[in-house]
């Protein structure tokens, strides 16, 4: 296992740390649990929660994936500011996170507004571990466009191998998988909350 852990954009750690610090806290409260049953549910320790509302902790993708399925919010709505009605986002900017297990980064490129249900990312990935990713809310839906390099994506007991260009769907409410197997890999994720 890794320690990497959320790298923010240059110039911008503070922020995104208090941008996640304020989610996590607002999400929790909203819907009414303690810490301790935050901490409980999303399978991490009460004084590593503490650390993140309080804006000390510098969580990982594993974390606030946990978070989010804990809280039944899309993990965007932890990390992502919000947005200006036209907006660029260039190669290299935007909230990124990382993963602990795998050379794996992702970029929130657009999160889900009110009464929509998707988010688009921008994964950079490097070959090594596969980033396992647990189930995400029910009805969650993945869908993955490859841009750079070679990839295993899709679900833990039956991915596929996508090459630039290539395109797959698959549940994200099961347990599934994202490997690069070229140096430089590139893809993009459109996740689906039903």
């Amino acid at each position: 296992m890794s320690d990497r852990t959320p790298t923010p954009p240059a110039g911008s750690g503070t922020e995104l740390i208090g941008l996640i610090a304020a989610s996590i806290r607002r999400e929790r409260e909203r819907s009414g649990l303690s810490m301790a049953e935050l901490a409980r549910r999303a399978g991490i320790a009460k004084s590593t929660l503490s650390q993140l509302e309080s804006g000390a902790g510098n969580p990982s993708v594993e974390t606030l994936w946990a978070l989010g399925v804990a809280l039944n919010v899309p993990f965007s709505r932890l990390v992502d500011p919000p947005r200006p009605a036209v907006q660029v986002i260039r190669a290299g900017e935007g909230p990124v996170t990382h993963s602990e297990r795998a050379d794996y980064a992702a970029t929130v490129l657009s999160s889900c507004p009110p009464n929509a249900r998707r988010d688009i990312y921008r994964i950079e990935a490097q070959p090594g571990e596969t980033r396992a990713s647990d189930p995400h809310m029910p009805g969650t839906v993945e869908h993955v466009l490859l841009g750079a390099g070679r990839a295993l994506v899709g679900p833990t007991d039956a991915p596929v191998e996508l090459r630039p260009g290539d395109y797959v769907s698959y549940p994200g409410d099961a347990p599934h998988v994202f490997r690069a197997l070229a140096p430089d890999t590139l893809a993009v994720i459109v996740m689906e909350h039903i």
